[in-house]
């Protein structure tokens, strides 16, 4: 047989952006909601009303309200927002403990909270309950980022996660050696983990006021770089800052973690019946002398990242319900009504992973809630009290504060490059090394977790304790600024087939 001249045609399999592209125009070319709700061929004007409010509202009063709501729901959805309500917050608790009305600011968080219960009797302050209670809730979600990191995210990936997990390691090493260089001796050396940590919400805010330079790989790196750096913390907290340890609490803790088996194996969905194990679990932790919140962790680890239901099963659920819910309207039975709503009730949160409804329903309140109480709790430094004249000053003011500031880009930078040359990761697409330098820059932002530390590692110690925090402070704002001045100057536009790519788009890329 002779040969052809031609050679055979081949056909290359689409890239990530294009794929990404042919999604972006189908997503456009589909009705919006609202469009589709509003065609005057799919609904009466009585119909179209009465979707619109609801039996008994007054038009000019929903209006109104409506007109509040819309800028409030989408502050409460950007990026930056909660960044900038903690900023708020920490600023509020600043100029309050410096103000006149300083004694009201101290004297609020130790205002005594006793209760009685049979024969057990207690007292404890507010500020324990914002730190040792409230952020339970503030470390299960950080259990459950870290969940659905390693199942579904930028970790689960041995070849995805190299360079986060590098990065994350090179910036808690860094401001650790920086701090212990300044401080070789106790008391203060027991500050060395207060530098290492970087604060999520912060970081990714300062980041998105980059606005369109930022490519959305640059986003995920840093919020898988976060993660890990929170998981290091936690395990630092675990192992280091743990004091007068009571084997007898590890055993009321595996109690609560036998619960907490015990309902994942009867098929207990998440929700209020795991405040049981995670109270038990609590209550071990705090009487083993190990801080409490971590338990949040340990039940957010715990937390199903599997939905109960497929689509497909969701779909049938779904028809299912839909039909007998008409068929309980054309027979007026109430009751058919009720169960077919409640089966389409449970099908729609059950066609959600526990771990993703988890992050999306806790978000707000952490966010908006317990972070900045926790911020206004704790950044309240009294200038004027600060004892500059402590032996120790200057050098736990440097050690944190050149952690936060110079440690972290050092150890982000160093640890990346010694790993992309050596060819172990590569950088994800569109993604510069100056990119790579604000991401070390911002994961300087370490106020949260950054003061919880600090509140561990100085405990007893006011004056060390105060300097610490303060010292938290400058090094943040001056990692933000610095972020923000080297974004500006150093990134630049982003190409069209780069800033099509959503973050959805990179964690399923291929492309690194």
């Amino acid at each position: 047989m002779a040969s052809s001249s031609t050679s055979p045609v081949q056909i290359v399999p689409p890239s990530d952006i294009e794929i990404a592209r042919q999604k972006r125009a189908a997503t456009d070319s589909q009705p919006k909601p609202d469009e589709t709700l509003s065609a005057p061929n799919n609904h009466s004007h009585q119909e179209q009303e009465r979707f619109a409010a609801p039996p008994g509202s007054s038009k000019n009063v929903r209006a109104m309200a409506m007109k509040v709501r819309g800028p409030v729901e989408r502050f409460l959805h950007l990026e930056t927002s909660g960044g900038m309500v903690l900023l708020f917050a920490a600023a509020v608790a600043l100029l309050w403990a410096n103000s006149a009305f300083s004694h009201s600011y101290h004297a609020l968080w130790h205002t005594p909270m006793v209760f009685d219960i049979g024969s057990v009797h207690g007292s404890v302050n507010l500020h324990f309950i914002i730190n040792d209670v409230f952020m339970t809730i503030f470390f299960l979600l950080a259990g459950l980022e870290i969940k659905r990191e390693i199942v579904h995210g930028e970790l689960s990936e041995i070849r995805k996660a190299a360079l986060p997990i590098a990065a994350a390691m090179g910036g808690m090493l860094a401001p650790a050696i920086i701090y212990f260089a300044f401080n070789p001796s106790s008391p203060a050396n027991s500050g060395w983990g207060v530098p290492m940590a970087t604060d999520i919400a912060f970081a990714v805010g300062i980041l998105s006021l980059l606005g369109k330079r930022v490519p959305a790989s640059m986003t995920i790196l840093l919020l898988a770089l976060a993660i890990i750096d929170d998981l290091g913390a936690i395990l630092v907290i675990a192992l280091f800052y743990t004091a007068d340890f009571q084997i007898a609490g590890l055993g009321i803790a595996a109690v609560g973690i036998a619960v907490l088996l015990l309902w994942l194996k009867i098929g207990l969905r998440p929700g209020a019946t795991y405040l049981a194990p995670l109270a038990i679990i609590w209550a071990g932790l705090f009487v083993a002398g190990v801080h409490p919140t971590l338990a949040g962790v340990i039940v957010g680890l715990a937390t199903p990242v599997k939905p109960w239901l497929s689509k497909e099963q969701f779909l049938l659920a779904a028809k299912q319900s839909l039909n007998d819910f008409e068929d309980g309207t054309q027979h007026n039975d109430e009751s058919q009504i009720l169960a077919s709503i409640k089966r389409l009730h449970f099908a729609a949160k059950e066609a959600i992973s526990p771990v993703v409804r988890g992050l999306d329903q806790m978000h707000i309140w952490i966010a908006f809630g317990i972070m900045p109480l926790f911020a206004l709790a704790n950044a309240g430094v009294d200038l004027g009290g600060v004892d500059f004249n402590h032996p120790s000053a200057m050098r736990i003011m440097l050690g944190i504060g050149l952690g936060l500031a110079l440690g972290k880009p050092l150890g982000v930078m160093f640890i990346s490059w010694l790993l992309v040359k050596s060819g172990f990761a590569t950088l994800p697409k569109g993604l510069p090394w100056s990119g790579m330098l604000v991401i070390g820059l911002t994961a300087g932002i370490g106020f949260t977790m950054a003061i919880f530390i600090a509140e561990l590692a100085f405990v007893g110690q006011p004056a060390m304790l105060a300097l610490a925090k303060l010292a938290i402070l400058l090094g943040t704002a001056g990692a933000a600024i610095v972020g923000l001045l080297v974004g500006a100057l150093l990134l630049k536009p982003l190409s069209q087939e780069i800033a099509v790519l959503t973050p959805s788009d990179v964690e399923r890329s291929t492309e690194y």
